[in-house]
């Protein structure tokens, strides 16, 4: 039987808070929101009445009358460094949305205050949870591509996308040098946040570029504004090792040195056609492995709230002594290799990531 998880939220208004009420309305056998802080009454009041929780207007009140496993920091870049240092004070688990901090600057600040209280903090990147992405990765550690030694990846933005980068290479704080470029075109603007479009309305999209070279390895980093959420742009993965490639949903591998072997990834959902047993992904399958199974089937969960209910699992799993998954060191050293990237755009120089102290003892 699986375990429950409580936890609380701090920024239960925002737009990321309601992925997980809505994991945890889907899941209450695994997970129980513990109160949530929301700062604005309003907009306090307006959730308990829609998400039946408790909610509160600080982080000292809410502490006051919750005993969570662990809280979920759900702020603002801008805001997340305070949040998190009180945390790590009071020594409270916390799981931090990305990225942790805005700058460079303010990432190492947070970096010293959290070495000092020794916060015991993890950080909720989730696509290399998602089941595609962590299909591909199991293929990867199976060895069927060899030593992997090339990533292309047009899936996300910055910190994301570079995430999937490190984790396709298996590439840690490494050093690297950086190119990139951006190039401006017109689109037809398409749903974001708040929905699909309103008007047919043209728009100038920035598609931005750059190569991430590490001792070795080649990460090539592909995305345009808005990708991701975009009707008339493809996302793209391929992940090439010394004995076969993953191309977005194709395996191009070697039984032998001369017997070639491809395979598809192949999702298997519940629920279509004739099939009654619900309506859900089961797992992916490439030829006749099961490379990824859905822990939390039958729960209607789409692959991007399943990734982030798997961080949740095991942010629980970590408060209560078990291993970490995700450090906020990793975190930092996502973003920081991001606003690398933004800098060499801006300059149209190569410019250099080194090692900085969150890596220490990693």
């Amino acid at each position: 039987m699986a375990k429950q998880f409580s936890f609380s939220i701090v920024g239960g208004a925002g737009f990321r808070a309601q992925f997980y009420l809505r994991i945890a309305k889907a899941l209450p056998e695994r997970f129980h929101i513990s109160g949530m802080v929301v700062r604005n009454e309003k907009k306090g009041l307006e959730i308990e009445q829609k998400w039946n929780v408790i909610t509160y207007r600080s982080v000292e009140k809410l502490l006051q009358h919750e005993n969570p496993d662990f809280v979920v920091v759900s702020v603002s870049k801008t805001a997340a460094t305070e949040v998190l240092i009180q945390l790590g004070e009071i020594g409270i688990p916390t799981l931090a949305e990305t990225p942790p901090a805005p700058s460079l600057e303010e990432l190492l600040f947070l970096h010293e205050k959290l070495s000092k209280t020794k916060a015991r903090i993890q950080s909720a990147e989730q696509y290399h949870f998602q089941p595609l992405h962590a299909a591909r990765l199991e293929i990867i550690r199976s060895g069927k591509l060899g030593r992997v030694n090339q990533a292309t990846i047009s899936i996300s933005h910055f910190y994301h996308g570079i995430s999937l980068m490190r984790k396709m290479l298996g590439i840690g704080f490494e050093e690297a040098t950086i190119k990139a470029m951006r190039f401006e075109s017109p689109i037809l603007s398409g749903p974001n946040r708040n929905g699909p479009p309103q008007e047919e309305k043209m728009e100038m999209s920035q598609r931005d570029m750059a190569w991430v070279q590490f001792d070795g390895k080649l990460g090539v980093y592909d995305f345009t504004k808005n990708q991701h959420r975009s009707w008339i742009r493809s996302n793209h993965l391929s992940v090439r090792g010394e004995r076969g490639e993953i191309f977005d949903r194709h395996v191009n591998t070697m039984i032998d040195y001369k017997t070639p072997l491809h395979l598809d990834l192949k999702r298997v959902n519940k629920g279509e056609e004739e099939n009654l047993e619900g309506n859900y992904l089961e797992g992916i399958l490439a030829g006749e492995t099961w490379v990824y199974r859905n822990p939390f089937a039958p729960a209607r969960l789409y692959d991007d709230e399943i990734a982030i209910a798997t961080a949740l699992e095991k942010m629980g799993e970590y408060a209560r002594g078990g291993a970490y998954f995700y450090s906020i060191a990793e975190a930092s050293q996502d973003h920081y290799l991001g606003l690398m990237i933004e800098k060499a755009i801006k300059t149209g120089e190569a410019v250099k990531a080194v090692r900085q102290h969150w890596w220490e003892g990693r």
